[in-house]
Parts: structure tokens; C-alpha cells; sequence
């Protein structure tokens, strides 16, 4: 999700084509979103893209030698990551969203910018208004099956790293995982930081995780050392609202 383009011209297609734009065109960007992950990531290793959009992430995670499960509940970008990568034998494709429990879910469309599509009325709520979310609509609605975390690792194994973008219910993606992982990232954003709260508590319920962030698609953590949730909150809470978001990374003590 993070970074907001200019306003796309026309339809849902134009949306994804911009986002196939943005997330593929700067080639120095992948390399570093690569180098970033690869702290996390092994060759052989498998990584979950849950909130995948069209797969930037997937590109990542397979420049580094993992295997990937991607998910996306948007039929528009699932459709632009199949044609990406169905051919490719190191990644299974799952069009669902993920939240805490499994069943349907509603999703608001948001179909110049696709990226920023959401089942949470209080994402929507909390953009109004705010530095950074001038003139975004949502205004299409769908309907997605929903999974949760265990329902993805009981199918498909035990992930070395897991990467959450999934626009205000991090915290609910997070509350239907019941083991802990080795490392994991979850979005915040500065209009729902009770979001981040709530997504650092689940973690603290599964284990003894230690911290770090980026900026927006900066792809640059801005902790040398990993540090315990008291210090990334202040963090967190300390933003001004023009940061607008970034990445929480988490990997166990």
C-alpha cells in the first residue's frame, strides 16, 4: 500500500495498470526491497504475501531463492499476479482475504487505487480528511472468502516469514495466527496507530518478539539494533501524521 500515486484517469483496469507501474517500474526500488527482506529471507525458505496486490513482494521473496504463497482477495490485481507468475512452479496463488476467522467478507473498492481497498470501515473513516488521502473513493463493494492464518499454514507449511499489508485489519490477520513465527511485517498506518497497538498485543501473545520499522517504500530500517514493543511504540506514536506509513518487522528474540 504504501505511497500514493497520482490519481488514475479511468475503471479498474486502469487502477492495476497503474499499480502494475508503480510496484514494477523502479527496478532499484525491487533491489532494495530484496536486500531489505533478505534479513529475513533464505534461499529454500517459504514466505507468505498476504495483502499481495500484484506481487512486487512475490518478486522479492523469489530474487532471494524462497517459495511463496501469495493472497489477494481483488479479482483485478489476482488477475494481473496470475499472469505474472502462473507459470512459476515456487509460487501458489490464493484469492482470499485474511482476517481472524474464516467465512466471507465485505470489501470496499477503491478502483482508481486499488491499493488501498480495505474491509475495514474504520480505515475508511480515518482517512477522511487526513495528509496524504485527499481524493480517495472507495466506490465499488465486494465480496471475498476469508481465511485466517493457521488455515494457511495448515495447507501449505510453516512460513519462515510473513508479510501483512492488509489495510487496517493487520491486527485481525495477526489475532487468527495461534503459533509463533520466526519473523513476520505488519502495515501501519498513522490514521489507525490503535491498529499497530492492537497488531503489537497479538504479537506479545505469541511470543518474545523484538522490533523494526521502515518508512513508507524507503526499504530502510531505522533501527540499528531491533528493539523491544515499548520502544517502537514511542516511535510509532511519536510520527507525525505527514509519515503516513511504513512496516513493522518482528522476529523473535
Amino acid at each position: 500500500m504504501n505511497g500514493w500515486p497520482p490519481k488514475a484517469k479511468t475503471g479498474a483496469a486502469a487502477g492495476v495498470g497503474r499499480s502494475l507501474r508503480q510496484y514494477y517500474g523502479d527496478k532499484a526500488r525491487l533491489a532494495a526491497m530484496a536486500a531489505l527482506y533478505a534479513r529475513f529471507v533464505k534461499p529454500g525458505d517459504l514466505a507468505f504475501d498476504i495483502g499481495a496486490h500484484v506481487g512486487d513482494r512475490v518478486a522479492a521473496f523469489l530474487s532471494l531463492g524462497a517459495r511463496v504463497v501469495a493472497v489477494e482477495p481483488q479479482p483485478g490485481p489476482f488477475r494481473a499476479m496470475r499472469r505474472l507468475y502462473h507459470r512459476s512452479p515456487y509460487v501458489t496463488l490464493v484469492q482470499a482475504a485474511v482476517s481472524d476467522k474464516a467465512g466471507r467478507i465485505s470489501m470496499r473498492v477503491n478502483t482508481a487505487n486499488p491499493t488501498v481497498s480495505t474491509a475495514s470501515a474504520e480505515f475508511i473513516v480515518a482517512s477522511a480528511g487526513a495528509p496524504g488521502w485527499h481524493g480517495q473513493r472507495w466506490d465499488a463493494e465486494i465480496e471475498a472468502d476469508a481465511v485466517t492464518l493457521d488455515a494457511l499454514i495448515r495447507r501449505h507449511g510453516r512460513p519462515a516469514f510473513v508479510k501483512i499489508d492488509v489495510e487496517g485489519l493487520e491486527d485481525k490477520a495477526l489475532r487468527g495466527l495461534s503459533r509463533p513465527l520466526p519473523a513476520l511485517s505488519f502495515e501501519f498506518t498513522t490514521i489507525q496507530r490503535e491498529v499497530a497497538h492492537r497488531s503489537l498485543g497479538e504479537l506479545a501473545r505469541l511470543g518474545p518478539y523484538r522490533f523494526n520499522a521502515a518508512l513508507g517504500e524507503s526499504q530502510r530500517l531505522e533501527f540499528a539494533d531491533d528493539v523491544h514493543a515499548e520502544a517502537l511504540t514511542r516511535w510509532l506514536d511519536a510520527l507525525p501524521p505527514e509519515a503516513n506509513s511504513g512496516d513493522v518487522y518482528a522476529r523473535l528474540a
